[in-house]
């Protein structure tokens, strides 16, 4: 029987793949080892893609908004200059949110946490004063109650033992500590570089890897590549974009509402509450819970509005305000959002949240697609069920 080339073609890279699989399950432990040393060469360039890829968001924002087709035509110097501006505005936004991170979310925890262990003293009589009322009858309950004690003084002494003597032992030593700290640095430094070649030479970026990709893979298999590489970029830049609006105005609205009707650590927990809101679905009631702890400590009546203010104002976001800023850019049904979520969060922490629902977004369109055509090659449409 007479194989033609393209069978014998076929035939060898499957023999190949499958050595492969076999050499890499039978050898699985160097194979894993191999691949961590590469994923440890290659970090700091792929946190640099990451790091690019968020702030291009804002850049062409800017690009499209602050230099438009029409001023760059009259003004061809703003063409140049339309890329390095957008570019350092946005690293000048970013360094003003760290900076209000710093100087203003930190110390305010910093207080907090400093008064937090005389509001939890002043607050456990009160606590042993209301069981009392209610549980009076009980000597079991009051027993307990009367029991509770809060020293502040013994849990920081604890506190300053661990970091004195139980840090060592989990850092082994100073050296080891200062090594990671100015690795760290240095991986961040390259991968901000990085970022910042990225941003600066996407197009041409982009054209070189068009054309590595059409000289080594079949024309329609590229041409397919780049669709969903552009439907997976408009994804997550429509997500991150949308989360990032949403957040922003519901931590506003949590400060302007908190502050009007004067509760207790307004601007801290409208910031935290901005920042958990970026978790989708879930992220929201973690910054509520710690408001609401917080000024649980200082009142527990207002800890109680605080917590139908939050009812409200998260019915107001879901329902009016979510839908106009993020819509449906991301097309998923709220079901599989929920699912994306779940497995995220148990894979890869607060992390896999933010990923998963736009890469399962982008699963769910191209498999959409694939089954539509399915059904059109076999001439049902979707109006036939």
């Amino acid at each position: 029987m007479n194989l033609s080339d393209e069978t014998v073609k076929k035939i060898r890279g499957l023999v190949v793949f499958t050595a492969l699989v076999v050499a890499c399950l039978w050898k699985y432990e160097d194979v894993l080892k191999i691949l961590g040393a590469l994923f440890h060469v290659t970090f700091p360039f792929i946190l640099g893609g990451a790091i690019a890829f968020v702030l291009n968001v804002p850049m062409s924002f800017m690009e499209r908004h602050l230099f438009s087709e029409e001023k760059t035509r009259k003004k061809p110097v703003l063409k140049k200059l339309a890329r390095p501006v957008s570019m350092i505005l946005v690293l000048v936004a970013v360094t003003g949110v760290i900076v209000l991170v710093m100087f203003v979310l930190i110390p305010q925890l910093g207080k907090t946490f400093a008064n937090l262990g005389q509001s939890i003293q002043e607050f456990i009589p009160k606590v042993q004063m209301w069981v009392e009322d209610i549980f009076h009858g009980n000597k079991e309950i009051m027993e307990w109650v009367n029991k509770l004690e809060f020293n502040w003084d013994k849990i920081m002494s604890t506190g300053i033992d661990f970091l004195g003597y139980g840090a060592g032992s989990v850092l082994d030593s100073t050296i080891t500590a200062a090594k990671s700290i100015v690795s760290s640095i240095t991986t961040f430094f390259i991968a901000f570089v990085f970022a910042i070649y990225i941003l600066l030479q996407k197009e041409k970026l982009g054209v070189q890897s068009k054309k590595v990709l059409f000289a080594f893979v079949r024309k329609g298999r590229a041409e397919a590549t780049l669709e969903v590489l552009a439907l997976t970029y408009n994804t997550f830049s429509s997500f991150l974009t949308g989360q990032c609006v949403e957040a922003v105005i519901l931590g506003c609205m949590f400060v302007v509402t908190m502050a009007v009707l004067k509760l207790p650590y307004a601007l801290l927990s409208g910031i935290v509450i901005a920042f958990t809101a970026l978790i989708p679905i879930f992220g929201a009631f973690i910054g509520c819970a710690v408001g609401a702890f917080l000024i649980f400590m200082v009142d527990p009546m207002k800890a109680l509005i605080f917590v139908a203010l939050f009812l409200v104002l998260q019915q107001i976001e879901g329902n009016l305000i979510y839908p106009h800023v993020v819509g449906n850019s991301v097309g998923l049904p709220s079901i599989w959002v929920l699912a994306a979520v779940s497995i995220g969060g148990s894979l890869m922490g607060v992390v896999g949240m933010l990923i998963f629902i736009p890469m399962v977004s982008v699963l769910y369109a191209l498999f959409r697609e694939v089954v539509y055509l399915k059904l059109k090659q076999r001439g049902l449409g979707t109006g036939h069920f």
